[in-house]
């Protein structure tokens, strides 16, 4: 079930309704009786390593030869 509040009453009350969220509860907050926002934890990203550093790929040294001449001239360099 979600709490749903109106600004005067978000601005008066905010840490509660921060409490209320941490704790699980859904809190919408209204503007003129339309929902406005709600207030969700904030979630601490996770470092995401690239996919292509520190892998297990290998590569071949012709990867890092030039393009054709038609491959450039299709993008116009």
């Amino acid at each position: 079930m979600s709490l749903v509040v109106n600004m005067q009453d978000a601005k008066t009350n905010l840490s509660k309704l921060v409490s209320a969220s941490l704790a699980g509860q859904e809190v919408v907050i209204a503007n003129r009786g339309v929902a406005a926002v709600r207030l969700v934890p904030y979630e601490q990203p996770t470092k995401r390593p690239l996919g292509f550093v520190g892998g297990s790929e290998s590569w071949n040294d012709s990867f890092f030869d030039s393009l054709p001449d038609e491959e450039l001239a299709a993008w116009g360099l």
